[in-house]
């Protein structure tokens, strides 16, 4: 499928299926670039009030009125939040809850990894992943669930967006700690849709395990290395960060009774 092709079904999903959404509001954290930015972008095409969040914000900011200029229905509301730090993420909800009334769809994009082997890693980098990648997900997940059952939200849909190394471990030392956060979502996820089950919600609990996608996580990652990172992606062609925002919106246009548990996608020519 072309990308023009591929446009064109996002706008049929936006106007066909994703309608129910229109007006409603979606946290999506870690939306200043990357994933984040190319899911809050195309939520705010499709109608949504988004809030994304960021620990800089200036870059939400230049997307929201980039987004207003092209004229997109939706709008998109940039708030600071570490997401390393409760009480941040504690007073983002409040705000939410006191200018938007809560939150309809919750969408844990955030996450981060460190170079930091498990014979050699230091503690303050697996911490940090931990407190990103697992943590700050758990603590959003609860605070989203908790502001839809105050106002009898019953058809949320709270979304981590995950990774392959969620489901596979490959012989890269530097990335094992982060697969381990990973595989924490993995297992984040379907205890989450068995306590949403057991409390006979109707609220839906998805993954999105991409693998190699073309965004600032390599470079990040590998920023003392910038030859390793640029090689990261000079393999075979990777993935674009609007095929995940595609993949958000196929999963929030699905029936009310369908529970997508998780979505792996890979570029074609990745091997594992």
């Amino acid at each position: 499928m072309n990308r023009l092709t591929s446009a064109a079904l996002a706008a049929y999903r936006c106007i066909a299926v994703m309608d129910r959404w229109r007006g409603r509001v979606a946290l999506v954290t870690g939306a200043s670039v990357g994933i984040g930015a190319a899911v809050a972008k195309e939520l705010v095409r499709c109608g949504m009030k988004v809030v994304g969040c960021a620990r800089n914000v200036d870059k939400i900011q230049e997307l929201a009125e980039e987004c207003k200029k092209a004229g997109y229905s939706g709008v998109l509301v940039p708030i600071k939040c570490d997401l390393t730090k409760e009480e941040e993420i504690l007073s983002m909800f409040a705000t939410i809850k006191e200018q938007h009334k809560g939150v309809d769809v919750c969408i844990n994009n955030a996450g981060l990894a460190h170079p930091e082997p498990l014979l050699g890693g230091k503690t303050s980098g697996w911490r940090n992943m931990l407190d990103v990648n697992v943590i700050g997900l758990s603590i959003c997940t609860r605070e989203a669930y908790q502001l839809m059952k105050e106002r009898n939200v019953d058809d949320g849909h709270i979304i981590h967006i995950n990774s392959m190394s969620g489901h596979r471990v490959i012989p890269t030392a530097d990335i094992h700690f982060y697969t381990a956060t990973k595989f924490a979502v993995t297992a984040l996820t379907e205890g989450l849709r068995q306590e949403l089950r057991e409390a006979k919600s109707h609220i839906r609990a998805t993954c999105i395990s991409p693998g190699v996608v073309a965004t600032e996580f390599a470079p990040r990652l590998y920023s003392h290395d910038p030859d390793r990172a640029a090689a990261s992606y000079a393999q075979f062609t990777p993935l674009e960060a609007v095929d995940l925002a595609n993949a958000v919106t196929y999963v929030l246009s699905a029936p009310p009774y369908v529970q997508i548990g998780d979505i792996q996608m890979r570029p074609v020519e990745q091997a594992l």
